[in-house]
């Protein structure tokens, strides 16, 4: 039996943002741009009150709350902020599988302060966030990942919820379907068709049902209804890639982009220093006004050494696309990937300049 605790850190950017700033404590923050383009990275508690979501358009979010206090995201601090909560993970397990910056599993079966119970582990962990962080986290204790994510939800913000193994059952018989994962608005729809609305409608169906009607995923809908999931907590994985983008506010010729390029160039290069493995191939992306996306990479016999060299790969890139002159374009992005294993001491390093 697994003891997972998923661990949700509350409004994570826009609490960062009151906790730095203490004018803007009790205050409706956005986190976002301020423009037309723009969409919601966070809400504070505040600004949710009146109808304020992540991934929700700037100006509906102005619409919706006219005394916002917008503030530009600050992604280098926010990572900053997360590797702390890492660390206070690290001190009661190993096995951490980060889902963002502000959520994670941990496996507590091992719990390196032998604290005696995962609820009890939960509650040091938040009690440490609390005190050495000044922010407040949510978490959900569960035997299995998915019921440890629901119950995270059940008591936020700074809640802490347990389903022990006996409890599994009752506790989801009257949730949604629609809470289970995997379930979207579609399939809750198509269930809805055959009257089952709740998990505990969806339990009563005969596995042998669900997999004649939905096939492969009807038994796990049926797993799912009777709280079963094998999936175990799997740590960090290994980073594929390294990108930064801009969407802009006007939409620009390709001529015109080489300024965004460069200042993307040296976003990307910043984070590539911070990385033991050196990547491999230079990308591009384009998303035309029609939204039409385009992207072309190389994998130099060089690599950059430097931002600047990023960028001059980057703007060669450029030149390889092959749309119409007068197309436009609303957003740019560079990126890194394909990453290997830095060279021995005895090899130069893959970064050095020629």
């Amino acid at each position: 039996m697994r003891k997972i605790v998923h661990i949700d850190m509350d409004a994570f950017y826009a609490s960062v943002e009151q906790r730095d700033n203490p004018a803007l404590r009790g205050r409706p923050v956005v986190v976002a741009w301020k423009g037309p383009r723009s969409v919601v990275c966070a809400a504070s508690y505040e600004a949710r009150a009146f109808g304020v979501r992540s991934a929700m358009p700037a100006l509906r979010a102005l619409r919706l709350c006219p005394k916002a206090v917008f503030v530009p995201p600050d992604f280098a601090r926010y990572k900053a902020v997360s590797m702390q909560v890492r660390a206070i993970f690290e001190r009661h397990t190993a096995l951490i599988e980060p889902l963002s910056l502000d959520e994670a599993y941990l496996d507590v079966g091992s719990d390196l302060q032998n604290l005696g119970s995962a609820t009890a582990v939960a509650r040091a962990i938040r009690a440490s966030i609390v005190e050495e962080l000044a922010l407040t986290a949510s978490a959900g204790v569960a035997p299995n990942k998915f019921v440890a994510k629901i119950a995270s939800e059940h008591r936020k913000p700074d809640g802490l919820f347990v389903v022990p193994p006996p409890r599994v059952l009752s506790f989801l018989a009257p949730l949604p379907v629609a809470r289970l994962p995997g379930v979207g608005q579609v399939m809750a729809d198509r269930l809805a068709r055959l009257a089952i609305h709740r998990v505990g409608e969806l339990r009563a169906v005969p596995t042998p049902l669900l997999v004649h009607r939905f096939g492969r995923w009807g038994l796990r809908l049926a797993e799912l209804a009777r709280g079963i999931d094998e999936a175990p907590v799997v740590p960090t994985r290994t980073r594929q890639s390294l990108s930064a983008e801009d969407t802009f506010a006007e939409d620009h010729y390709l001529d015109e982009l080489g300024p965004s390029i460069r200042r993307l160039a040296e976003r990307v290069w910043a984070q590539a220093e911070r990385e033991i493995r050196r990547p491999r191939t230079v990308q591009l992306k384009l998303k035309t006004a029609q939204f039409q996306t385009l992207t072309r990479s190389i994998s130099p016999e060089q690599r950059p050494g430097s931002a600047q060299a990023l960028a001059e790969i980057a703007l060669a890139l450029r030149e390889r696309i092959d749309a119409p002159p007068r197309t436009r374009y609303r957003l740019v992005g560079v990126g890194l990937a394909q990453f290997e294993e830095a060279q021995t001491e005895q090899q130069p390093p893959l970064f050095a300049a020629p």
